[in-house]
């Protein structure tokens, strides 16, 4: 059987292997957007490592007991966002398995959550960003807006993936 016989069945393997693809390169797209359009949000103040920066940080003091050098806070940064977004991407995929139209509102939600399980909630606890009620409101909004726009790209490429892993199906 060859890779795109297997695609275009409609069984569990196939429909999870199909979702776990599309997801995870919807994810990828979806960080590399977010990560451009932080670019031209107030997300953090200009002098404010971020939460990706000081996790780095953190696991760098144990291994080597130095952080990381300024220049590469950058490259630190993409070295947590991308993964984790493909892997938030590959999940919301597997999800949405059975699912061949792209719903925006379905991928609004992915960021609202996504946003709210880290930002909200999972860094603060952490101790690598402020807890919510500390964080002024044009932040948070910016950062919501900016996973927002993660979780649409991230749905609207799954589809797109989807689609094209599986020509054949059947609305």
């Amino acid at each position: 059987m060859s890779l795109s016989s297997f695609f275009e069945k409609d069984s569990f393997p196939s429909n999870a292997s199909r979702g776990l693809i599309a997801g995870f390169v919807g994810g990828l797209v979806g960080s590399a957007v977010k990560s451009t359009v932080e670019r031209f949000l107030e997300v953090r103040k200009i002098d404010q490592k971020s939460a990706q920066v000081k996790m780095v940080n953190q696991l760098a003091k144990k291994v080597t007991g130095t952080p990381i050098k300024v220049a590469n806070e950058g490259l630190a940064e993409q070295l947590v966002n991308i993964p984790l977004g493909a892997t938030v991407g590959a999940a919301y995929g597997y999800g949405k398995k059975d699912s061949h139209e792209i719903n925006i509102i379905d991928g609004i939600i992915l960021g609202g959550t996504t946003w709210a399980s880290t930002h909200e909630t999972t860094l603060p606890l952490l101790g690598v960003e402020k807890s919510p009620e500390k964080v002024p409101i044009k932040t948070q909004a910016s950062e919501l807006l900016a996973h927002v726009i993660f979780g649409v790209t991230t749905e609207i490429v799954r589809g797109l993936v989807n689609d094209s892993l599986h020509p054949s199906h059947e609305d």
